[in-house]
């Protein structure tokens, strides 16, 4: 694992607990030896505002009508970075597997969007949410998160930021060495995996 970028952010997550190692199973089916429980990072409201706070300055400029973020895991530092651009909050969720805009959201034709995710990975979270909000009519100028975990490879299809990154090797059930063991896998995060582990 190695930081390219900015060491207080991680300093965070490991103080909290949030950063874990062990045997994982990542949402996007992939094994790894570390994960990153945002949810845990940001149940403290002032890490959350300054998380927040540095997210949306990337932003200011590039008149931001709405934040998005998929449902769980970008919620809160979705909603955090909506409320420093005073700007409106919607989420994704996902529908029969299908992210989409539920609840009575909608986007007006055109209306300019940002993602806001907790942590990028493979990025497919936020593809199927940029999707989402396309299909809906709305116009994705940009995407941000916490951290990347992908070393700066996730590609999602829209200029994207991280106030960190990560490169930590993420593999599948059958490349994972962990598995070759016989350690078990935890799945720590919030959406539920058909992928056998």
């Amino acid at each position: 694992m190695t930081n390219t970028l900015d060491d207080d952010v991680i300093d965070r997550f490991k103080k909290t607990g949030a950063l874990l190692e062990g045997h994982f199973l990542l949402s996007s089916g992939l094994h790894s030896g570390v994960y990153l429980q945002c949810a845990i990072a940001l149940q403290s409201t002032g890490d959350a505002i300054e998380f927040g706070a540095a997210i949306a300055g990337r932003f200011r400029n590039h008149e931001v009508e709405t934040v998005a973020a998929p449902a769980i895991g970008g919620l809160v530092i979705g909603y955090e970075v909506a409320r420093q651009l005073g700007v409106r909050f919607i989420w994704t969720e996902r529908d029969g597997g299908i992210m989409t805009l539920r609840r009575g959201f909608s986007l007006q034709p055109g209306e300019r969007v940002l993602v806001v995710e907790d942590v990028i990975t493979t990025g497919g979270s936020t593809r199927d949410t940029i999707e989402a909000l396309r299909t809906s009519g709305g116009n994705v100028i940009g995407a941000a998160s916490i951290i990347d975990r992908s070393g700066g490879r996730a590609d999602v299809s829209v200029p994207r930021v991280s106030l960190a990154t990560l490169d930590v090797v993420a593999v599948s059930a059958a490349g994972c060495e962990s598995c070759k063991r016989g350690e078990p896998v935890v799945k720590p995060g919030s959406r539920k995996n058909n992928s056998s582990v």
